[in-house]
């Protein structure tokens, strides 16, 4: 046994891939071959092997028609003859007998099609046993079709059709073998005299059979060779004309390759003959014969065997496609529930989170990612993030990577060796513009391969020709580094969720852009109203203010304690409403304004509000660290006004400790450049963090301190006007940390800057 990672891939050698099998130049010599002119029935080539079966030699033969050699008659036989070749196509059987040189006639079996413009006439000595007419044959495949009915297998259908051969030709051993995607062979079916090895379960490498071969197998149906001693009949002339050599492709009595005469003596086989199984088109499988003694098999035995390879090849088809529907229709069902989860959520990440088995199933998976920029969301058995970050930067250099799948991404990516839960990846792109992907995983599948010999073909030291393997037992190899095969009704249904979800996608995209359209007409409308009423409202809340404060003075000496009292409350609420428009007012102005960005001095801002600030913390212990700051691109006015808020509330909410302490800093990032004030005062929970910014949104009581709740928001409003962000971090009792972050000072656009997340 030997182990090897990754799988060994086999390759089919140069010198057998491009072999002249349709033009050998030959035939075999258990019959013989005459090519007519369609238009005058005259023997332009004959193979040489002629005058062993008519004492003619193939020069005496040329230029002649055969109505001289036809011992029945000759414009009967003409007339069936061109019934036959009016189309192109697989040979037609015909009886026919010729006159020896003796005098004697000779009856053959013969075969007749035509390619362009030449008729090719193939004889064969009757073989006296087999199947030799259609009547003899319908019983038996009558039984045989309906055997085939009752079957409920594939590997069944296959064991009826290598008992039935084997009955029908007598050959020692039978066995039926399917291709797999990499093109190698497994046995799957076998019937055995004694004496014969057994193949049953053994794989048979693709370099078997070339790619060449594999094109002559669907083309042409059945294949005999009746002894691997044969010497090849060259034919007379070699060449017709300029044309080139004689396309044999069609012909029964076809020559074949030296070195697979030798495969052949190699496996201890003396005849052999094969049954092509081609389901749409392709080469599904063979039913091959072995026999250790040349075995002859007559032209009607043969049309049986090749009528049973066809009727298996459809029986074959209606298998298949019938189990390919069953499972095309059940992926369509979890591709339904997928897509109808997502429909329901506000993205993809969110539906597939909500069915993860339903997601892992739709592939056979064992774990799933869904990546969407900086975000990875992981389902089951599935690599970290790192390595599926890796994974998706590989797919995202690649031309195609719509639908992207490999069952060994170690060969495919060698930097990604180490990844034993992911083997095997299915990546579907579900962004035109950006690196976003649903993948999913399947693991390391080792297993144990048995091989009909050692699978590789060698040459020969010396003489530098190929030579196939000399033994055929069992060779066995261990495949590690793969997982197991996409199927390809998984990976055309994964085609099929990218679309519906870029559809989705795109949905929602319009949905959206529809309502931030008609969220920014609310919100210039609800500017407007808002800065109406603050405007209006202004002038009678001074004259309420006014008005109290005049009375006190004239009335107050007339006033009880509880008058005075009341009238105080009357001007303190009347000052606080003003604050509270005033502040409205700013708030609606800030959406309506333009900004004048420049290169704004954050340093020089700061000390401004420090000193604008200085009266509320004079009698105060407090020790502000300022860090050296870098300059931004904005609206110096409103950069301002944004600090000074976030500098006063941390005045504010520090004046219950005895020593407060400011800090004012920076942060590089990546395209940006991030304050932050830090404070250590009453600090907030978290959990309410979402409400912050909001207008009228307070954490705190009012009697505790004092404010309109509006300040935060126009902070918001001014960052995010500048295209940056602001959020904030605390621990109750413990303080906070406001942070705003600015696009680079370098950014002549701040707005269409990218937004990085931290």
């Amino acid at each position: 046994m030997t182990s090897i990672n990754p799988a060994l891939r086999i390759s089919t050698q140069d010198d057998c891939a491009n072999e002249p099998i349709r033009v050998p130049g030959s035939i075999q010599p258990h019959g013989f071959l005459l090519v007519l002119d369609r238009g005058t029935l005259v023997v332009v080539q004959a193979s040489a092997c002629v005058a062993a079966h008519l004492g003619h030699g193939a020069q005496d033969l040329l230029g002649q028609t055969l109505d001289g050699r036809l011992t029945t008659d000759a414009d009967a036989f003409k007339r069936e003859l061109q019934s036959f070749i009016q189309e192109s196509g697989s040979p037609s059987h015909m009886a026919a007998a010729l006159r020896h040189a003796d005098g004697q006639p000779r009856p053959f079996d013969m075969l007749v099609h035509r390619i362009e413009d030449r008729i090719m006439l193939e004889f064969e000595p009757p073989t006296g046993h087999g199947v030799n007419t259609a009547a003899a044959l319908y019983p038996s495949l009558i039984t045989f079709v309906t055997r085939l009915q009752q079957a409920r297998t594939i590997d069944e259908l296959c064991t009826l059709a290598v008992d039935e051969v084997s009955r029908l030709t007598g050959f020692g051993r039978v066995v039926s073998y399917s291709f797999n995607s990499e093109g190698h062979g497994q046995v799957n079916a076998e019937t055995l005299a004694d004496g014969y090895d057994s193949f049953l379960g053994l794989q048979f490498p693709a370099s078997d059979i070339p790619s060449q071969a594999r094109e002559l197998y669907v083309l042409n149906r059945i294949r005999l060779i009746q002894d691997a001693g044969y010497q090849p009949s060259p034919l007379v002339p070699s060449e017709i004309g300029d044309t080139g050599p004689t396309d044999l492709t069609h012909v029964a009595l076809r020559s074949v390759s030296p070195v697979h005469l030798q495969y052949m003596r190699n496996m201890g086989t003396q005849a052999s003959m094969s049954i092509s199984l081609v389901v749409e088109g392709k080469l599904w499988g063979l039913i091959s014969c072995h026999d250790i003694a040349p075995r002859r098999v007559g032209v009607p035995t043969r049309i049986a065997c090749e009528l049973l390879g066809k009727i298996m090849s459809l029986q074959l088809e209606a298998r298949e496609a019938h189990a390919d529907t069953v499972r095309r229709l059940e992926l369509r069902d979890l591709l339904v529930r997928m897509l109808s989860s997502i429909a329901d959520h506000d993205s993809v990440a969110h539906g597939l989170f909500h069915i993860p088995e339903v997601f892992l199933s739709f592939a056979e998976a064992a774990g799933a990612a869904i990546v969407s920029g900086d975000e990875c969301l992981i389902f089951g058995d599935a690599p970290d993030r790192a390595t599926i970050k890796s994974i998706c930067s590989h797919i995202d250099e690649l031309p195609y990577r719509e639908v992207f799948h490999t069952d060994a991404l170690s060969e495919r990516f060698p930097d990604l060796a180490k990844t034993e839960l992911a083997c095997g990846v299915l990546a579907v792109s579900i962004s035109e513009l950006h690196p976003n992907y649903i993948l999913w995983f399947r693991p390391s599948w080792v297993r144990t391969v048995e091989w009909a010999g050692e699978p590789r073909k060698r040459t020969d030291s010396e003489s530098n020709v190929l030579s196939p393997r000399q033994s055929f037992h069992a060779w066995k190899q261990v495949v590690r580094g793969q997982s197991r095969r996409w199927e390809s009704t998984i990976i055309d249904a994964a085609t099929d969720l990218r679309t519906a979800v870029l559809g989705i996608v795109l949905r929602k995209a319009e949905e959206m852009a529809d309502m931030a359209a008609e969220l920014n007409r609310t919100n210039k409308e609800l500017e407007a109203f808002s800065y109406s009423v603050s405007h209006d409202l202004r002038a009678p809340l001074r004259h309420i203010a006014g008005y109290a404060e005049l009375l006190g003075e004239y009335e107050g000496e007339k006033l009880s304690e509880k008058g005075s009292r009341f009238l105080d409350n009357i001007g303190e609420s009347a000052r606080f409403a003003g604050s509270l428009v005033d502040s409205l007012l700013t708030f609606s102005q800030m959406g309506r304004a333009a900004l004048r960005p420049s290169l704004a001095d954050v340093p020089r801002i700061i000390d401004q509000v420090r000193n604008e600030l200085a009266p509320d913390t004079q009698s105060r212990n407090i020790t502000w660290t300022v860090n050296t700051l870098p300059p931004v691109y904005g609206d110096a006015a409103y950069l301002h006004l944004a600090l000074r808020n976030l500098i006063s509330n941390a005045i504010k909410y520090t004046r219950n400790r005895e020593h407060a302490v400011i800090e004012i800093g920076s942060i590089p990032a990546e395209g940006e450049t991030i304050f932050f004030i830090r404070d250590n005062g009453v600090g907030f929970d978290m959990k309410y963090s979402s409400k912050l910014f909001g207008v009228f949104q307070r954490l705190h009581r009012m009697e505790d301190f004092e404010g309109t709740g509006i300040g935060l928001a126009n902070v918001r409003r001014i960052i995010e006007r500048h295209g940056g962000r602001v959020w904030a971090e605390a621990v109750p009792d413990e303080g906070a940390t406001f942070y705003v972050a600015l696009p680079n000072a370098h950014a002549k656009d701040p707005a269409s800057r990218k937004q990085i997340r931290v």
